[in-house]
Protein backbone atom coordinates (compact mmCIF):
# COMPACT_ATOMS: atom_id res chain seq x y z
CA UNK A 1 0.00 0.00 0.00
CA UNK A 2 1.25 3.46 -0.91
CA UNK A 3 1.54 6.16 1.70
CA UNK A 4 0.34 9.58 0.58
CA UNK A 5 2.48 12.48 1.68
CA UNK A 6 0.87 15.91 1.96
CA UNK A 7 2.94 18.99 1.57
CA UNK A 8 0.62 21.62 3.03
CA UNK A 9 3.39 24.01 4.09
CA UNK A 10 4.95 24.20 0.62
CA UNK A 11 1.71 25.22 -1.05
CA UNK A 12 0.84 27.92 1.48
CA UNK A 13 4.24 29.57 1.24
CA UNK A 14 4.04 29.54 -2.56
CA UNK A 15 0.61 31.19 -2.47
CA UNK A 16 1.82 33.82 -0.01
CA UNK A 17 4.93 34.50 -2.11
CA UNK A 18 2.78 35.09 -5.19
CA UNK A 19 0.41 37.36 -3.27
CA UNK A 20 3.36 39.40 -2.01
CA UNK A 21 4.77 39.71 -5.53
CA UNK A 22 1.38 40.88 -6.82
CA UNK A 23 1.07 43.50 -4.11
CA UNK A 24 4.62 44.72 -4.68
CA UNK A 25 3.88 45.11 -8.39
CA UNK A 26 1.19 47.70 -7.69
CA UNK A 27 2.42 51.20 -8.43
CA UNK A 28 1.48 54.51 -6.90
CA UNK A 29 -0.91 56.67 -8.90
CA UNK A 30 -1.10 60.40 -8.18
CA UNK A 31 -4.92 60.56 -8.35
CA UNK A 32 -7.67 58.69 -6.51
CA UNK A 33 -11.24 57.82 -7.38
CA UNK A 34 -13.47 60.88 -7.13
CA UNK A 35 -10.79 63.43 -8.08
CA UNK A 36 -11.45 65.90 -10.89
CA UNK A 37 -8.73 65.69 -13.54
CA UNK A 38 -7.89 67.30 -16.89
CA UNK A 39 -6.59 65.23 -19.80
CA UNK A 40 -3.27 66.64 -21.03
CA UNK A 41 -2.42 64.26 -23.91
CA UNK A 42 -4.25 62.25 -26.53
CA UNK A 43 -7.45 62.57 -28.51
CA UNK A 44 -9.43 63.93 -25.53
CA UNK A 45 -6.86 66.63 -24.65
CA UNK A 46 -8.42 69.45 -22.62
CA UNK A 47 -11.44 67.50 -21.35
CA UNK A 48 -12.17 67.39 -17.63
CA UNK A 49 -13.95 64.69 -15.71
CA UNK A 50 -14.17 62.75 -12.49
CA UNK A 51 -11.99 59.68 -11.94
CA UNK A 52 -14.26 56.65 -11.77
CA UNK A 53 -11.68 53.94 -11.11
CA UNK A 54 -7.92 53.61 -10.62
CA UNK A 55 -6.04 50.52 -11.84
CA UNK A 56 -2.87 50.46 -9.74
CA UNK A 57 -1.32 47.39 -11.39
CA UNK A 58 -1.38 48.91 -14.87
CA UNK A 59 -1.10 52.59 -13.85
CA UNK A 60 -4.30 53.56 -15.66
CA UNK A 61 -7.41 55.53 -14.68
CA UNK A 62 -10.96 55.65 -16.00
CA UNK A 63 -12.33 59.19 -16.34
CA UNK A 64 -16.02 59.78 -17.03
CA UNK A 65 -16.69 61.29 -20.45
CA UNK A 66 -13.16 60.61 -21.71
CA UNK A 67 -11.95 57.90 -24.15
CA UNK A 68 -15.46 56.71 -24.97
CA UNK A 69 -15.47 53.40 -26.85
CA UNK A 70 -18.25 51.23 -28.24
CA UNK A 71 -18.81 47.61 -27.28
CA UNK A 72 -21.29 45.18 -28.79
CA UNK A 73 -23.15 43.58 -25.90
CA UNK A 74 -25.35 40.51 -25.98
CA UNK A 75 -28.32 40.38 -23.62
CA UNK A 76 -27.43 38.10 -20.71
CA UNK A 77 -31.01 37.61 -19.57
CA UNK A 78 -34.52 38.21 -20.90
CA UNK A 79 -34.88 41.67 -19.32
CA UNK A 80 -31.58 43.05 -20.66
CA UNK A 81 -31.34 44.83 -24.02
CA UNK A 82 -28.57 43.82 -26.42
CA UNK A 83 -26.90 46.33 -28.72
CA UNK A 84 -23.99 48.76 -28.91
CA UNK A 85 -22.99 50.26 -25.56
CA UNK A 86 -20.80 53.37 -25.12
CA UNK A 87 -18.55 53.44 -22.06
CA UNK A 88 -15.31 55.13 -20.94
CA UNK A 89 -12.13 53.06 -21.34
CA UNK A 90 -9.03 53.51 -19.13
CA UNK A 91 -6.23 55.90 -20.09
CA UNK A 92 -2.74 56.08 -18.63
CA UNK A 93 -2.45 58.10 -15.42
CA UNK A 94 0.51 60.08 -16.78
CA UNK A 95 -1.83 61.72 -19.29
CA UNK A 96 -4.02 63.39 -16.65
CA UNK A 97 -3.39 66.19 -14.16
CA UNK A 98 -5.28 66.94 -10.98
CA UNK A 99 -7.49 70.06 -11.03
CA UNK A 100 -7.36 72.26 -7.91
CA UNK A 101 -10.15 74.37 -6.39
CA UNK A 102 -9.45 77.34 -8.70
CA UNK A 103 -9.79 75.13 -11.79
CA UNK A 104 -6.12 74.98 -12.74
CA UNK A 105 -4.40 71.71 -13.65
CA UNK A 106 -1.50 71.28 -11.25
CA UNK A 107 1.08 68.89 -9.89
CA UNK A 108 0.85 68.07 -6.20
CA UNK A 109 3.15 67.78 -3.23
CA UNK A 110 2.46 66.50 0.26
CA UNK A 111 2.39 68.34 3.56
CA UNK A 112 2.05 66.76 6.99
CA UNK A 113 -0.07 68.81 9.40
CA UNK A 114 0.54 69.24 13.11
CA UNK A 115 -1.88 66.43 13.93
CA UNK A 116 0.02 64.06 11.60
CA UNK A 117 -2.45 63.91 8.71
CA UNK A 118 -1.15 64.16 5.15
CA UNK A 119 -2.72 66.56 2.70
CA UNK A 120 -2.12 67.31 -0.96
CA UNK A 121 -0.87 70.77 -1.84
CA UNK A 122 -1.16 72.42 -5.25
CA UNK A 123 2.27 73.27 -6.66
CA UNK A 124 0.86 76.25 -8.61
CA UNK A 125 -0.78 78.20 -5.81
CA UNK A 126 -0.02 76.34 -2.55
CA UNK A 127 -3.67 75.63 -1.68
CA UNK A 128 -4.75 72.33 -0.16
CA UNK A 129 -6.63 69.91 -2.40
CA UNK A 130 -9.10 67.88 -0.32
CA UNK A 131 -9.44 64.15 -0.91
CA UNK A 132 -12.73 63.06 -2.44
CA UNK A 133 -13.98 60.20 -0.30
Amino acid sequence: MRVLKHRVADRSTAVNRKRHADNAARGKVHVTAGDTVRVMRGDDKGKEGKVIRVYRKTGRVTVEGVNIVKRHRRARNADEQSGIVDFPAPIHASNVMLVDAKGDATRTRRRIDEDGTKERISVKNGDAIPRAR
